[in-house]
């Protein structure tokens, strides 16, 4: 018997021009997805999403209406051209962010469809609430959970500014209004700390965000959600999603305003399943962040065909 697959999911940021190319030019079910996504969004990206995907311009990639449900097309196309038979049976998914919602489709909690048309809400949500305020993100490296909290305290002086995302032992990213970031990188500097401004559309994973996951709990209340065929950690809590759709609902309004705790998750595989780590496309991100969360961990990466 093979060893099971353990899938991992990208998100936002794994975004490049000419994303899902190779694998459209080597598989038939890989272009059928992309066939599949004009039908359902029609025109409202302003242009076939597998154009945007191939060609860019890389401007337009880059807005989060387009990178999401790019990432998550790429990515399920990714797993229809390589095929169930290749995974086997699946012990349990994960994705970062919006590849929550990769892991959820591959689970079997929602169609193609739905979670496409989900997906490319979120980013039109997410896009808008970052263009009505004025946030950022910083990347603090070397600082663990209690330290990240003591540079928001310090820095964030009655303005939005909290934890994001847990990547990786060492690598935490802060969330919120950009004049408290600002003021985060200097903080972090006083405490022996680096810190870096990350060039974002605004400050996900916040308060910030509030206005787009209003949104999107009313979008999943009308979407019909199945129990998860297998395990799907939640970004939220780090722990497999339970069956009752209301808790998945729940959890995945949850996940815009609340940190991504992307380590924690890991660690959870790491400590409850066995089988063979995958990570689909785009991008090598998933399997460069479990070199940092537990280096003996290996990552099968499936950016391009062949691997």
């Amino acid at each position: 018997m093979s060893e099971p697959s353990i899938i991992l999911c990208p998100g936002q940021g794994a975004q490049v021009v000419g994303m899902a190319r190779a694998w459209c030019d080597r598989s038939d079910q890989a272009r059928l997805v992309f066939t599949e996504v004009d039908a359902i969004l029609g025109g409202s990206l302003g242009a076939p999403l597998a154009q945007l995907c191939f060609d860019g311009p890389v401007e337009r990639l880059n807005q989060t209406d387009v990178s999401q449900p790019a990432i998550y097309v790429t990515s399920i196309a990714c797993y229809r051209a390589l095929g169930d038979a290749f995974f086997g049976s699946t012990a349990a998914a994960a994705g970062l962010s919006l590849g929550e919602y990769t892991a959820l489709h591959l689970a079997g909690v929602f169609s193609f469809a739905d979670g496409l048309r989900l997906v490319a809400l979120r980013g039109r949500l997410m896009q808008d609430a970052a263009e009505k305020s004025n946030g950022s993100m910083v990347a603090l490296i070397g600082a663990d959970e209690a330290q990240a909290h003591e540079v928001c305290e310090r820095a964030g002086r009655g303005r939005v500014l909290v934890p994001a995302n847990f990547n990786a032992p060492g690598q935490i990213v802060l969330s919120g209004e950009e004049t408290a970031c600002a003021d985060a990188v200097k903080v972090a500097g006083d405490l022996g700390l680096r810190a870096t401004p990350l060039a974002v559309a605004g400050a996900f994973h916040s308060e910030l965000m509030r206005p787009a996951a209003e949104r999107m709990g009313e979008a999943l209340e009308r979407v019909s959600l199945s129990p998860p065929r297998f395990p799907v950690v939640s970004n939220v809590t780090a722990k497999p999603h339970e069956a009752d759709p209301a808790s998945i609902r729940r959890l995945l309004v949850q996940q815009i305003t609340s940190p991504v705790r992307w380590s924690q998750s890991c660690e959870w595989l790491g400590g409850h399943v066995r089988g063979r780590y995958h990570e689909l496309a785009p991008g090598r991100v998933l399997a460069g962040l479990m070199r940092r969360i537990n280096r003996e961990t290996k990552v099968v990466n499936h950016d391009q065909p062949g691997a």
